[in-house]
């Protein structure tokens, strides 16, 4: 008689991360808007006095919410995978984005179609309000070598924005499915990249989004990697996935991969 595998069920629920609302109503003076803002606290956050690197996430809502109509990228489940094998030290911060007003809350650019965007003024909130508070309500590590700005397609698009222009406050990007369709001004910002600050940054695209989406990653690289005077480098990590849709689930597959090459130096 041949034996059966046995199957081990490892309980990982003593790592799960604390989901705190910062506010439902947090204030952003830049756009003169309210917003609600969430903080994943590691597992031990209140059973330890560590401090913890922050990765910033745009579109809360598809983050962790199991009734988000298009799916989410279950980033509680994800972090409590991690944490049980040694990568949970990560405070994440979730922040949701505007509704009707997302399109243009995440573009720095004029686009025919859209109009004049107001993500220049995003990204100020981003730095002059959104990460004091949280530097100065959270046992954070707030240096840039611990910080960290990600999103998917157009808050990919804001992120890359955010970790070009502000180079000096994240040193990691966190960049799915970027709508760099959107404008060409992205790789001119990537042009005056400011190399005295070098960074990781994790690219992801599908080939089945769009045929152009390999194309828009790749050139993305070539821009920032166009200047290197001061003999200082970035650390890319590249993936395009054959068979990637422009989805939720998509992103959730990558995001742990991405966690771990960005905050826990896997390959």
């Amino acid at each position: 008689m041949k034996s059966r595998r046995q199957h081990t069920v490892i309980d990982t629920s003593a790592y799960k991360p604390t989901i705190q609302l910062i506010s439902n109503s947090f204030e952003i003076p830049q756009l003169k808007q309210r917003r609600r803002i969430w903080a994943l606290l590691p597992h031990d956050y209140y059973t330890s006095d560590k401090s913890y690197p922050v990765l910033y996430l745009q579109d809360a809502q598809n983050l962790f919410d199991d009734a988000a109509p298009f799916g989410n990228w279950a980033i509680d489940k994800h972090m409590e995978a991690l944490a049980s094998e040694g990568n949970g030290g990560l405070i994440i911060i979730a922040i949701d984005h505007g509704g009707k007003e997302r399109i243009s809350e995440y573009s720095p650019y004029f686009h025919r179609k859209f109009g004049k965007g107001k993500g220049v003024k995003y990204a100020n909130f981003i730095i002059n309000t959104l990460k004091p508070y949280v530097d100065g309500h959270f046992r954070t590590k707030t240096d840039r070598e611990n910080n960290g700005i990600g999103g998917s397609s157009m808050g990919g698009l804001i992120s890359a924005y955010i970790g070009l222009v502000h180079a000096e406050y994240f040193s990691k990007m966190m960049i799915f499915s970027p709508s760099f369709w959107f404008s060409d001004e992205i790789y001119f910002d990537a042009f005056k990249y400011d190399y005295t600050f070098p960074s990781r940054i994790f690219l992801y695209g599908g080939e089945q989004e769009s045929e152009y989406m390999s194309r828009h990653i790749h050139q993305f690289k070539s821009a920032v990697q166009v200047e290197r005077k001061t003999g200082l480098y970035n650390e890319w990590k590249i993936v395009i996935n054959p068979e990637g849709q422009h989805t939720e689930s998509d992103w959730s597959k990558i995001f742990p991969k991405a966690v771990e090459w960005l905050y826990f130096n896997k390959k």
